[in-house]
């Protein structure tokens, strides 16, 4: 088997795959697991999902879910492919082991695949599959390396790195998933490995190097330039504009010609909005629940409004508004609109965001600051941040500070919060 023209053969040997769905997503910046961030208003495990589905390889599918989740199983529930879920461990090689304990019997060959790499096409899971049908005991897709790499060290007392050399490119491939063994064999490396101390078992970043260090050969298969690995936001606009693009006539998903890479990236041109929201602490002789970035705050007095009189999140939907020019709060929310009475500043925020959508935009982000005495806010930020993620479907970002005592937010009468979001076209 040659590493770029693998055997072709048919997977007729029972066949499992396992998704990694643990990961917690810091880096994409949206309070909430990887694998529940949304991309063109499906998940990124959901739209890994609808591609195993569309694979003919799949007996069985795993999903590996981070401790403490309770959406990705629903998810799962509700998917067509009505996968079975495991939760996973603090590293990705325990999730791994997690989904290998789960496997049914007679299964002969494993795909571990990454929710992240959530539009990989069907046809390299078949091909993955049918390279370990063939006779392969570990497959693996790869791409070509097209920037010059560079191995570098670094001396101490030095100020920044060194080169000690440069290899070949045309040996050099990126590599990515799903990963395909057979299933008794990696099971086996991984109880192997699961006796090594924490520094050799930290240098294994994949399922493949784990088989290497043991000894195995690992042949490779032609990857996808989509199946790209979305880790920080920009990796999310470019699987964005992958999915508005579609396929050009002529161009193959593993071999795009120019049209097809220029039409799955077009430029994105981005719309900013301002939002600022007022509110007074309601008076002592009308009792209100204190609600602010979509979090209860117990025993504080509540601010007066139509609605909760969630300052933060009303500052968000106007600036969202504001970017995408489709007015305000009060032509969507306003006291004229008696069903919005009382309405949770989530609930507006989240109908502002299919707004603004239903308009022809997507959403970059959303960050907020308040100005007030009260409630104190540090130790339940994140917790905030995680809450409005979700009700935008898009990151939101929380931030409080003080007036220093000055003005009627220094006094602890009312606050004051400024939002400002960023949205992009995606007509076409």
């Amino acid at each position: 088997m040659s590493a770029e023209n693998p055997k072709s053969a048919k997977p007729t040997k029972r066949t499992a795959v396992i998704v990694v769905a643990a990961g917690s997503g810091t880096r994409l910046g949206y309070g909430m697991p990887k694998a529940l961030v949304p991309l063109n208003n499906r998940t990124l495990l959901e739209h890994a999902l609808d591609r195993i589905a569309m694979a003919t390889c799949a007996d069985e599918v795993i999903v590996v879910l981070p401790a403490g989740d309770s959406e990705l199983g629903a998810l799962c529930a509700r998917h067509e492919l009505r996968p079975r879920t495991v939760i996973g461990g603090s590293t990705r090689n325990d999730s791994v082991r997690a989904g290998l304990s789960a496997l049914g019997p007679g299964v002969e060959q494993v795909l571990i695949h990454d929710a992240a790499r959530c539009l990989t096409p069907p046809e390299v899971f078949d091909s993955v599959a049918g390279a370990l049908a063939g006779g392969a005991t570990s497959v693996i897709p790869v791409l070509p390396v097209v920037d010059t790499i560079k191995t570098v060290s670094q001396d101490t007392g030095a100020e920044q790195p060194h080169v000690t050399g440069t290899p070949a490119r045309e040996f050099l491939r990126a590599v990515q998933t799903p990963q395909g063994f057979h299933a008794a064999t990696l099971i086996e490396a991984h109880a192997q490995a699961d006796g090594w101390d924490k520094a050799r078992a930290e240098e294994i970043t994949d399922d493949a190097m784990l088989m290497e260090r043991l000894g195995e050969r690992v042949d490779t298969v032609p990857g996808s330039p989509e199946a790209l690995k979305i880790t920080t936001p920009m990796d999310l606009l470019l699987a964005q504009s992958l999915l508005g693009s579609g396929t050009t006539e002529g161009a193959t998903m593993n071999q795009p010609d120019d049209q097809a890479m220029q039409a799955a990236a077009p430029m994105l041109i981005p719309r900013t909005g301002i939002g600022i929201d007022v509110h007074a602490v309601a008076d002592a002789s009308e009792p209100r629940d204190m609600w602010l970035a979509g979090l209860h705050f117990p025993g504080v007095q509540g601010l007066s409004g139509h609605s909760d009189g969630d300052a933060v999140a009303h500052a968000a939907c106007d600036a969202l508004f504001s970017a995408a020019g489709i007015g305000d709060l009060g032509t969507h929310f306003g006291t004229d609109r008696p069903e919005y009475a009382g309405a949770s500043g989530t609930t507006l925020l989240a109908e502002a965001a299919r707004l603004v959508r239903e308009a022809g935009f997507e959403i970059g982000n959303v960050a907020v600051q308040f100005v007030g005495r009260r409630p104190k806010f540090a130790a339940r930020r994140l917790e905030a941040d995680a809450v409005l993620s979700k009700a935008a479907g898009a990151p939101v970002t929380v931030t409080a500070t003080t007036s220093d005592g000055l003005g009627y937010e220094g006094t602890g009468d009312g606050l004051t919060a400024y939002a400002t979001a960023l949205v992009y076209s995606v007509k076409r």
